[in-house]
């Protein structure tokens, strides 16, 4: 049995802001594990992040060696590419979802974890799966307020 886990997860929002949610399934061995949640108002980007964070979140043993796969540019880029070490050392200032990034960060740093971009909506059957759950999660009833959305946290900074 491998010890490595792997991640898929996706984000989705209705609007733009709207309502959202995320969808995740986590594979090691034979185990595996599906979570989803909805929000009434967030983002597309919010949920994707929310999906690694609440994936991250779910693992058990600290030293895990995760391959987190996503469809989202936003997400692995920042990490792969280095971008959110820079945001980090400035404060996120002018840096839209701080609260999600700062949460990130702790339980990233708990873990050895990869990140792979792959292509949404390309028929690959996880990826899929995670969309749906995510798009699911997003139509529920009732759904509880993405506390660190804010219409204000939208805006760029430039005025």
């Amino acid at each position: 049995m491998s010890d490595e886990i792997t991640i898929y997860t996706d984000g989705a929002a209705s609007g733009n802001p709207g309502p959202g949610g995320y969808g995740i399934v986590l594979k090691s061995g034979p185990h595996r594990l599906e979570l989803s949640s909805g929000f009434r108002l967030t983002t597309n980007n919010r949920m994707e992040l929310l999906a690694v964070i609440k994936g991250l979140e779910a693992l058990k043993k600290p030293g895990s060696r995760v391959v987190v796969y996503t469809d989202s540019k936003y997400v692995a880029d920042a990490v792969e590419k280095g971008w959110l070490f820079q945001w980090e050392s400035k404060g996120f200032r002018k840096k839209k979802n701080p609260d999600l990034w700062i949460r990130f960060l702790k339980i990233y740093r708990m873990h050895d974890v990869r990140f792979v971009w792959i292509k949404g909506h390309n028929n690959d059957p996880e990826n899929e799966l995670c969309d749906k759950l995510a798009v699911e999660a997003s139509k529920g009833k009732n759904l509880p307020e993405d506390s660190g959305y804010t219409v204000d946290s939208e805006k760029d900074g430039l005025f």
